[in-house]
């Protein structure tokens, strides 16, 4: 299985409070959740989801690179520059979220990573915190892993502190015993693929209606495929990452769209802060079913 990378993966922030964004275009009647003080100034207004939704977050080059290829683990770091308020949005969205959803090369990419609000944006802890109390959240988003094959590093920090891992018959066969008290299997179908529309119920059952994914970019074609995924939030960065032998995805891999079946997307959003661009776009609903050149998540 092709290994995803990491979409905004990255270690501990700095401390300093960014600047509050600049908001240049907002669409009429979003959803909105009543944001606290604090997170509403620095967001530059509000922000909310009308469940059930699964949204996407991702940091991007100009010319379209997500991750520089798998000699470079938490790339995402290195594409956004550590820049304070992609982080604050990060960990805004994670705050806003039931579930957070990745992929096994995701989580293989980051060996230290912790998929929680107040990891990537520790300074606005409070704010997250008493967000997600206002939503009646568990105190932090559940962790859901997506590997096909069962190839996860056991040991990962995220996992001992629990997670849904979510797998096929042989995957579940390959992991167990092997994975911390804490998590949870869940296996889907009888296939050699996770069927995601499957993992979504299992988490909707739960009450998780708020799903974040941060890929990487092959859970998001799995998603695409399967027509399940709603909203996409996009920083662009103000870099040139280039292309040259080694391959470096970007948004979305497995999945061809173009020419015969695009995904059309409505700007919602344009935030900015310096260089940086902060867009939130809404899938046009719904696509014709597509089949992906590859399985769910390794």
């Amino acid at each position: 299985m092709a290994d995803d990378s990491a979409a905004h993966t990255v270690g501990p922030t700095r401390t300093s409070s960014p600047e509050p964004l600049e908001v240049l275009y907002e669409k009429a009647g979003q959803p909105r959740f009543g944001l606290p003080p604090a997170l509403a100034t620095a967001y530059g207004g509000d922000l909310g989801f009308t469940p059930p939704c699964v949204y996407a977050n991702f940091v991007t080059s100009i010319d379209g690179v997500v991750a520089l290829g798998p000699e470079h683990p938490s790339s995402g770091s290195a594409i956004s520059g550590r820049e304070p308020a992609d982080r604050f949005v990060m960990g805004l969205l994670r705050a806003c979220a039931d579930a957070v959803l990745i992929g096994a090369g995701t989580l293989r990419a980051t060996p230290r990573h912790r998929w929680t609000p107040d990891y990537v944006c520790p300074h606005a802890a409070p704010g997250f915190a008493e967000l997600r109390r206002n939503l009646r959240r568990a105190t932090q988003p559940e962790l859901v892993v997506v590997t096909a094959s069962g190839d996860l590093p056991t040991q990962h920090p995220a996992l001992q502190s629990g997670a849904l891992v979510t797998t096929t018959p042989d995957g579940a066969r390959r992991l167990e015993g092997r994975l911390p008290a804490a998590c949870t299997v869940l296996t889907t179908g009888e296939g050699p693929t996770v069927r995601l529309a499957d993992v979504l119920a299992a988490l909707h059952a739960h009450g998780h209606t708020a799903v974040l994914t941060e890929g990487g970019p092959h859970l998001i074609g799995s998603l695409l495929s399967e027509d399940l995924l709603d909203e996409l939030f996009l920083t662009t960065s103000p870099v040139l990452a280039g292309r040259a032998d080694t391959p470096r995805p970007g948004l979305i891999a497995g999945l061809d769209l173009m020419p015969n079946q695009p995904a059309w997307m409505d700007l919602t959003s344009v935030r900015r802060r310096g260089s940086y661009l902060f867009l939130r776009y809404r899938l046009r609903s719904p696509r014709t079913r597509v089949s992906p050149q590859a399985g769910s998540a390794g």
